[in-house]
């Protein structure tokens, strides 16, 4: 229970129809969430307006309503509160009603199209071995310590997301890992948030279903970095040519990484191949069990993160060397035969991109590359015939399929992909739209020493068609396939 004057503090007030002296039990912007004495959020969403269930939530009981406009027609039971910005305000309302929970930790957010989930995790995984109590909140996974608690968001509302990060205080965290996702940052879920370090990895053709414009996508990952304040550090891929943009207008500590040019932290690969990557990161070699190009960058964005934490360099490069790939993120296994089969979550063209490039660099040029793909339903349509091109220019097969369908027809989304092959490219290519029975067809197809790559599902063990979500897990499938074929 808090009373309302402590709870709008920041939470850019214009009028106030009531008395702040109100006792709060919940907050929630779910009209079907009011109970009695809570205080409810009227957020306009792309779905349905909050201001239009008002009249409802105080017939619920709801004590307080916070709002753009007040109702023609007020409760005299409810405190009434006038915002410019609800969405922003319900970020700074959730985080003073869990007792400003961030500025109690070392919140460190992570930001970018690709290489978000791998580098929190291995944030994560490198702080827990360093002995500390740390929290993680990831696309796959959140966690507090070792207790695992469902992840439906890249990044949660920012109720659920204050209330998580109390919990972590609670339980004695002093350091969290978090994904900041575009969305996120564009709704302001993050607002009212105090971290101590912001850290982008890239930018490349995402979420345009969202943002509309990639100007639009690059702006809302900037906006990011022009909250942090004075006294956290600011760390940008400087690879990346939009790496330099996230630093314009911001106030912290700023630092590049980069393994092409001259930076803060620098990272070489000096080895490639299926066991791991030899690297020299900072003029000191390390062995790491990850593979791909695209994971030195991650491991190099991981120390330099944990050096601006203050950690010590070679405890820091030894502990890192110890730490196991990320679900779903270039996971691999090799048959009796040789058979080499790849599950991964690139759903962008570059992250698709990149991972061929790493078969590429590792493969002997003897086996197949076997692909099998889809694109998303409800999601940027855009992208789609260009990861069908980008697999076809770097596979010896490919096999588009359904990733999550959704609502719209997978053969449709199929089609869209098929428009962006070539030609020449015809005769490599299957489509077929059952996903079990593509990745069993890709089985048939593979000889030893080939290599399978499934891409798109990564870590995800359900498959949305129709609104529906169907158990389907791509690593499962694809070693009981292999299993068959082996035996």
């Amino acid at each position: 229970m808090k009373l309302l004057k402590d709870i709008l503090y920041k939470a850019g007030l214009l009028e106030v129809a009531g008395s702040t002296n109100v006792a709060v039990t919940s907050i929630t912007f779910d009209s079907r969430k009011v109970q009695k004495d809570s205080l409810f959020v009227a957020i306009r969403g792309v779905q349905s307006d909050g201001h239009h269930y008002m009249e409802e939530v105080a017939e619920k009981g709801a004590v307080v309503i916070v709002c753009e406009e007040f109702p023609e027609a007020r409760n005299e039971k409810v405190v009434y509160v006038k915002v410019k910005d609800t969405h922003t305000a319900l970020g700074v309302i959730a985080s003073n009603y869990y007792d400003n929970p961030s500025s109690s930790l070392k919140l460190v957010g992570v930001t970018g199209t690709n290489g978000k989930t791998t580098t929190v995790t291995l944030l994560y995984q490198l702080f827990r071995s360093l002995g500390y109590k740390v929290g993680l909140l990831s696309t796959v996974r959140n966690l507090i310590n070792n207790e695992e608690l469902p992840a439906t968001h890249t990044t949660p509302d920012a109720i659920s997301l204050n209330s998580l990060l109390a919990k972590m205080v609670e339980s004695g965290c002093t350091y969290c890992f978090m994904e900041v996702s575009s969305h996120a940052i564009a709704q302001h879920r993050i607002s009212g948030v105090q971290f101590v370090g912001g850290v982008f990895t890239n930018i490349t053709h995402d979420h345009l279903d969202y943002h509309k414009t990639f100007e639009e996508y690059l702006r809302a990952k900037k906006s990011f970095f022009d909250q942090l304040d004075s006294s956290s550090f600011a760390l940008v891929n400087k690879d990346d040519p939009n790496g330099s943009i996230m630093l314009q207008n911001c106030k912290s500590e700023k630092k590049y990484y980069s393994m092409r040019s001259m930076a803060d932290f620098k990272c070489k690969v000096l080895e490639n191949q299926f066991s791991g990557l030899l690297l020299n990161i900072d003029g000191t070699e390390m062995w790491s069990k990850l593979i791909g190009t695209f994971n030195a960058y991650n491991l190099l964005t991981v120390y330099g993160t944990a050096i601006l934490l203050k950690q010590e360099k070679m405890t820091v490069l030894t502990t890192l060397s110890s730490l196991n790939p990320v679900e779903g993120r270039f996971e691999y296994f090799r048959t009796e035969n040789g058979i080499t089969g790849i599950v991964d979550y690139a759903h962008t063209p570059d992250a698709l991109q990149n991972v061929l490039k790493t078969i590429k660099d590792i493969r002997t040029g003897n086996e197949k590359v076997i692909t099998v793909v889809g694109c998303g339903g409800d999601r940027d349509g855009a992208k789609r015939p260009i990861m069908a091109r980008i697999a076809c220019e770097n596979s010896d097969k490919v096999i588009l399929t359904s990733d999550n369908p959704r609502s719209e027809d997978p053969e449709f989304i199929i089609e869209q992909m098929r428009s962006g092959v070539e030609a020449l490219h015809f005769k490599k290519l299957l489509s077929i739209a059952d996903r079990k029975e593509a990745i069993r067809t890709a089985c048939s197809l593979a000889q030893p020493g080939d290599i399978i790559l499934l891409a798109g599902k990564g870590h995800e063990k359900y498959q949305e068609i129709k609104g529906t979500k169907h158990p389907f897990d791509d690593m499962k499938v694809l070693k009981e396939n292999l299993k068959q074929i082996t035996q």
